[in-house]
């Protein structure tokens, strides 16, 4: 019996869980997922230092510096940023400091070069001035020593390792990353650089797993294409499974040469389901052996593409640890009068256009399973839920961005 799409893709998710965890420096963290909290062993800025580059001076000395009235200071120093002035700043008194350097003591506030004029190097007149903390960055005003800066769960990006380095730690807890294997099969596929003539085609769908997996934080590994031989195939899915997830493409329908549902019997694999009420996608196939998921995907290029971006990179996100392991989800408005089997969804690939405030979704051209370019025109995947027959111009749908 088929199972709705919403209902198998709950039951693909309900048991997965992150794999493990490992340390990893972090030049090497873009992506992956913090997998424990990372609490700050120091403030940062770690002092108070300066916004601008200026002086730094007492802001009652110079509290009723204007342009007709300027108030005269001595320069008792200068202070790179890098350096420290080891001194106190008295009354009447200046320190030329750069930005960032760490605000000598006595001063309180900065003025800025542009608000002053230069008399000698070692006298200056304060042309406009702000009170007390003025172009100050006080010690910890970004983060306190003993903060939670990253949670379990959070994606590192440029940002985040920009915040690690800040804070001195040159390593980071992460998810691992699951190793993905896959097969394709078909005795009329090729691999790139073989012949493709006559009756047999590039597999493109060797290429586009390999790329949907990496970029869905998985680890590829390619069992290479097999052909219909039933032998062949359960040697290389048999080798598969030795990885945390173990996908096909092609093989899982009901024609004379779909091998793999019974290589899946014989291997020891659990089958869960094997019909999905969606379109395309229909003999989507889920499995577990020894607690990991396996999937066969459908061959049609589009269809496997589609299948795996609805439920195996959820999956492979879940894996690595992410708290937000789907996709945003986008509601916006039809741009045509779109028809479809009541009893199906239909997972159509578009494109989100914004006008007036408001996404628009439009269809990329013919639908059909085999049509590639619908998939490399589009940005989104506009979801139909089975029950509804017509979907109206203008009316509201569910976008998948991609």
């Amino acid at each position: 019996m088929a199972l709705g799409f919403e209902e198998a893709r709950e039951r693909v998710f309900r048991n997965i869980t992150p794999l493990g965890k490992e340390r990893v420096h972090i030049t090497e963290g873009l992506t992956r997922v913090i997998a424990e909290e990372v609490i700050a062993g120091r403030n940062i800025p770690p002092w108070d230092n300066s916004a601008m580059d200026g002086f730094a001076v007492r802001a009652a000395d110079v509290e009723s510096a204007g342009e007709d009235s300027p108030v005269e200071l001595r320069v008792v120093g200068d202070l790179p940023a890098g350096g420290r002035w080891h001194g106190t700043v008295g009354k009447g008194e200046a320190v030329r400091i750069m930005t960032g350097a760490p605000v000598p003591d006595g001063a309180d506030s900065i003025v800025r070069v542009e608000d002053t004029r230069e008399i000698t190097r070692e006298r200056i007149q304060v042309l406009q001035a702000g009170g007390p903390g003025t172009d100050l960055r006080r010690a910890g005003e970004d983060i306190r020593a003993g903060d939670t800066v990253l949670t379990v769960g959070t994606e590192i990006r440029p940002a985040e390792i920009g915040m690690l380095a800040a804070l001195n730690q040159s390593t980071v807890p992460v998810f691992l990353r699951p190793r993905v294997a896959f097969l394709t099969t078909g005795n009329e596929l090729a691999d790139l650089g073989e012949e493709s003539g006559g009756d047999r085609i590039v597999s493109s769908n060797t290429y586009s797993l390999m790329a949907q997996i990496e970029e869905a934080g998985g680890i590829p590994e390619n069992l290479g294409i097999a052909p219909d031989d039933p032998a062949e195939i359960r040697g290389r899915l048999e080798k598969g499974l030795e990885a945390d997830v173990l996908l096909s493409s092609a093989g899982v329908s009901v024609g004379e040469y779909d091998f793999i549902k019974d290589a899946y019997q014989e291997l020891g694999i659990a089958v869960h389901f094997s019909r999905v009420r969606m379109r395309p996608g229909q003999p989507l196939t889920f499995g577990t052996f020894q607690g990991k998921p396996v999937l066969g995907l459908p061959g049609n290029p589009v269809s496997s593409m589609v299948c795996f971006e609805e439920f195996v990179r959820p999956l492979i996100r879940k894996m690595v640890g992410t708290a937000r392991p789907f996709r945003p989800e986008v509601v916006a408005r039809a741009r045509e009068e779109l028809k479809k089997p009541r009893e199906l969804t239909h997972v159509l690939r578009c494109r989100l256009v914004e006008k007036d405030g408001e996404w628009w979704a439009e269809t990329t051209g013919p639908q059909g399973s085999g049509i590639l370019s619908s998939m490399v025109k589009a940005n989104g995947l506009m979801i139909l839920p089975e029950g509804k027959s017509l979907v109206q111009e203008g009316e509201i749908v569910r976008v998948h961005p991609l």
